[in-house]
């Protein structure tokens, strides 16, 4: 009876330790796969030509399941916002009608008011002012967090959203945040230029493909304003 119940034991703990090592394989590979796809979305997003249909695509996906499940989609969901606003704030930087806004063709299209593209103007700096600030904020552990804190998930998998995943995107590097600072100037002084021209309209006339002034001090600000820009 002895020797059954001891037998009985055994088997048991077999079936548990079976149990718990193939738990521990299962969570195993549910990381590595987890960790693959963070790798491979990394490659994508560094390659010479970048595709943002696959990026998003992959963004877009769940590989893994249970508690990793819950990892990958917040670190996905944090990426994909994040990229949402670097890919407005290019779209901004790309907009070619910034580098005609003081173009003799402008001058003639829009007046010698400028109304159109002075309103352009305030409606893209401040598109600008507010993704430099989303970003920054993005940049920040606390937000990168915040993607997760409500997840109910214990300290492994939060320890492995922020060391392994969150680590590693978040930087220092201030490339983003001067290039935007660039271009909030470039405009604020390309509305100085507009208002200079708006405000003295009777001195200055297009002749062929040039701007000419009649007034010699307002031709000396124009110039000292354009050549800022450089």
């Amino acid at each position: 009876m002895k020797k059954k119940v001891i037998f009985v034991i055994i088997v048991i703990l077999l079936v548990i330790i079976g149990i718990i090592g193939y738990m521990v394989v299962s969570d195993l590979r549910q990381e590595d796969k987890l960790m693959e796809e963070v790798s491979e979305i990394n490659e994508l997003a560094n390659a010479e030509d970048i595709d943002i249909d696959e990026i998003n695509e992959r963004l877009d996906r769940t590989v893994t399941s249970g508690d990793y499940a819950k990892v990958e989609v917040s670190f996905k969901r944090y990426l994909k916002n994040t990229l949402d606003n670097l890919l407005e704030i290019l779209d901004i930087i790309n907009d070619e009608r910034i580098v005609t806004l003081l173009s003799v063709d402008n001058y003639l299209s829009d007046g010698k008011d400028f109304i159109s593209s002075k309103k352009y103007i305030s409606s893209v700096r401040n598109r600008l002012e507010e993704c430099k600030k989303k970003y920054t904020e993005d940049m920040t552990k606390d937000k990168a967090m915040s993607y997760i804190s409500d997840k109910g998930l214990d300290s492994y998998y939060t320890d492995l959203y922020e060391k392994k995943l969150v680590d590693d995107v978040i930087i220092s590097d201030k490339t983003v945040e001067n290039s935007v600072d660039e271009l909030i100037s470039i405009l604020d002084i390309s509305e100085d230029v507009l208002n200079l021209l708006s405000d003295n309209s009777n001195s200055w006339v297009i002749d062929g493909e040039n701007i000419v002034f009649s007034d010699n001090n307002i031709r000396s600000r124009y110039e000292e304003l354009i050549n800022q820009i450089g």
